[in-house]
């Protein structure tokens, strides 16, 4: 800024103290609004006052000179936007946007995308094409998929499948691959617990065989379908403790003498 900016910017701070702020320093308003219409009243006044030594106000040289010269503002609202940069697409064909997934087509697994956030969209870039957008979805831990997004047959397209994932879970026990067909099953596609099902069955690697099969015992008796509920068994050593009882279902008390039931008035 040239000090010949600077000083007419100081000068219009100072017009705005002498002729809005000094006037206004002692009413007082009950609300933004009115303290907003009493500042457009004077600012008015403001700018409709005659200079001194040339003709005009404020207001004649914005409508002469400074409105010709502006341009329409955008047609929609500018909007704050995030990128993150070279974010891996899973296995499961999604990408993580604080811990909510989202899908991309499933040709573009294992690649590095570029992801660029909204408050409202969540779109995705490979090599500088947009290749998925979403609404976003601020619910952690679930999945937003693109039903275009998904291959016609794992099986056929992706080299990971059900049932690839299920036999390497049995490689470390029955009651890995139990849990791990659980979780799958728990969720509306099965790749979308992929990701869940590899965290647990690398486990064994850092724990052992045998401490991985205890803690997946337990989370299945506790029903805890997460890779975090079975790390944390793993690391509190609750694998070594015996598993808690299943109390017994209450007998069932529906036939009874004095129970009549829906035959009695058949």
């Amino acid at each position: 800024m040239t000090a010949y900016a600077k000083a007419k910017v100081e000068a219009a701070v100072l017009l705005v103290e002498r002729w809005i702020l000094a006037r206004l320093r002692n009413r007082r308003f009950y609300s933004l609004g009115e303290l907003n219409l009493g500042i457009r009243e004077l600012l008015t006044r403001v700018n409709q006052k005659p200079f001194k030594k040339m003709p005009g106000s404020r207001q004649s040289w914005f409508e002469e000179v400074e409105r010709p010269a502006l341009r329409p503002l955008p047609p929609r609202p500018y909007e704050f936007a995030t990128f993150l940069r070279s974010r891996k697409v899973h296995i499961d064909y999604h990408v993580e946007v604080d811990f909510h997934y989202y899908s991309v087509p499933y040709q573009h697994t294992g690649e590095r995308v570029d992801i660029r956030v909204t408050a409202s969209v969540v779109e995705i870039f490979l090599r500088g094409r947009r290749v998925a957008s979403h609404l976003r979805s601020y619910v952690r831990g679930r999945h937003t998929t693109d039903p275009a997004h998904r291959p016609e047959s794992h099986r056929r397209h992706l080299e990971w499948s059900p049932e690839r994932i299920l036999n390497w879970a049995e490689k470390t026990g029955p009651e890995t691959a139990a849990l791990v067909k659980g979780v799958m099953e728990s969720r509306p596609h099965p790749e979308h617990g992929y990701r869940t099902c590899l965290g647990i069955i690398r486990l064994g690697k850092r724990y052992g065989a045998g401490r991985l099969e205890a803690a997946c015992r337990r989370a299945l008796t506790v029903r805890a379908l997460s890779y975090r509920s079975v790390e944390s068994i793993l690391k509190n050593g609750l694998d070594h403790k015996p598993l808690p009882e299943r109390h017994p279902k209450p007998a069932d008390r529906r036939h009874h003498e004095n129970l009549r039931g829906p035959d009695y008035y058949q």
